[in-house]
């Protein structure tokens, strides 16, 4: 990750009607991977008795307790504040991005706003949440993998039932220590995914750098999580596909830093 992608001022808005407080520390450790928080709020009608799970993780983390109360039933009363505030953010001036953290799609019109307006935006949210509100983050972080939580001219595989044997073979590997079970397996439209963005951006012998390549998929998908298939890292998930992949490890200008290149075996 560059240093300019360390730099970047965030907003954390949360929405605790939506995700679950015993995953906060997983996610705001999350959230620094991607850029430095400074500005984090959480939303909820704290006078009801489903927020005090969160009551107590507040202080820990230096996250600002909005009230917002519920002035009808059944409805989400956090949404209309998280908003508002975001806009009142954007226009401050002073913010890169946003992580929005949510499992609901009311937020997917937010999120493009932002994103409109040349922001990076963050999505982190439960496997459930809505395909609308994913699609419209730039990158989108499944809860449940995190610390403490619970196409073009490609060459293609001729044979149905070879890759089919190809996709059952690596699902069966044992995923790494330390990651949790996986929530999907490595299917075909895996596959596909990450041999067309190989493809895309492969020089003329196929080769392809893997740093590239993982931008690519997470452009095109961006729920898109090595940890979603049991592994901590691009690399490791990769070299585990080297039935249909290539993988060259290629010294680089820093002792002891290889830079990783990929490229697709031709049948």
């Amino acid at each position: 990750m560059s240093q300019n992608t360390r730099e970047l001022k965030l907003a954390v808005l949360i929405d605790a009607d939506n995700v679950p407080y015993s995953n906060v520390k997983g996610m705001m450790e999350e959230i620094t991977k991607y850029g430095t928080p400074t500005t984090k709020r959480i939303y909820a009608d704290w006078t009801r008795p489903n927020a005090n799970g969160w009551k107590g993780v507040l202080l820990e983390h230096a996250i600002t307790p909005i009230q917002q109360y519920s002035y009808t039933t059944g409805k989400n009363s956090s949404d209309s504040a998280l908003i508002i505030d975001a806009m009142d953010l954007l226009y401050s001036g002073k913010l890169d991005g946003f992580c929005i953290v949510s499992s609901d799609s009311d937020f997917t019109r937010l999120a493009i706003r932002l994103r409109e307006s040349g922001m990076k935006v963050i999505g982190i949210g439960e496997q459930k949440t809505p395909k609308p509100f994913i699609s419209a983050c730039d990158r989108f972080v499944f809860i449940e993998v995190l610390d403490g939580a619970i196409k073009k001219n490609a060459p293609k595989r001729n044979n149905t039932t070879e890759a089919k044997k190809v996709v059952e073979k690596n699902t069966e590997k044992t995923p790494e220590k330390n990651v949790r079970k996986p929530l999907n397996k490595i299917d075909e439209p895996t596959i596909d995914l990450i041999e067309d963005s190989i493809d895309d951006i492969a020089d003329d012998s196929g080769w392809a750098f893997l740093g590239d390549v993982g931008n690519l998929i997470v452009k095109k998908k961006p729920e898109f999580d090595p940890r979603n298939y049991g592994f901590a890292k691009l690399t490791p998930m990769l070299k585990s596909l080297t039935d249909i992949l290539e993988i060259d490890e290629r010294d680089s200008d820093k002792k002891g830093i290889k830079h990783v290149y990929v490229r697709l075996r031709f049948n």
